[in-house]
């Protein structure tokens, strides 16, 4: 008699973001930037290219549907400030240290990095906060 074989899944069991995470994580984003001070252009092009129009809904609280890849970015985005908040004990010290030059980047902010224009570009700052308070 044969085993039956089990077919493994093409994605692994993780729930998807649902749009209410979704817009919960696009409301943290927009306060996110805020203290990040970031200017509309830097905003939109660590969203992806996100058009004026739409950013402009975001800060008004109107979010509307959100795609896959933008929650993904934003999911990084929030990683990226609670790897900061791990690492500094004062929120305002994190928030500049985006801007700051820094050796890891070869002298880049991580700032600089992210808007690199690549979901990459994000990860590879997560990547880095995350092995600097020792989560990886």
């Amino acid at each position: 008699m044969l085993n039956e074989v089990r077919r493994t899944p093409s994605q692994p069991d993780h729930k998807d973001i649902s749009q209410d995470e979704a817009a919960a994580m696009a409301r943290a984003t927009v306060n996110l930037f805020r203290r990040w001070e970031l200017s509309d252009v830097q905003a939109r092009e660590l969203l992806g290219g996100m058009a004026p129009r739409t950013w402009a809904r975001w800060k008004k609280g109107n979010m509307g549907r959100i795609d896959r890849d933008l929650a993904m970015r934003m999911s990084i985005l929030m990683g990226i400030h609670k790897g900061l908040r791990y690492l500094f004990s004062d929120p305002h010290r994190g928030y500049k240290w985006v801007k700051k030059p820094n050796s890891a980047f070869a002298g880049q902010s991580a700032l600089d990095v992210m808007l690199g224009g690549s979901i990459f570009n994000l990860a590879r700052v997560r990547d880095y906060l995350d092995a600097e308070r020792g989560g990886a």
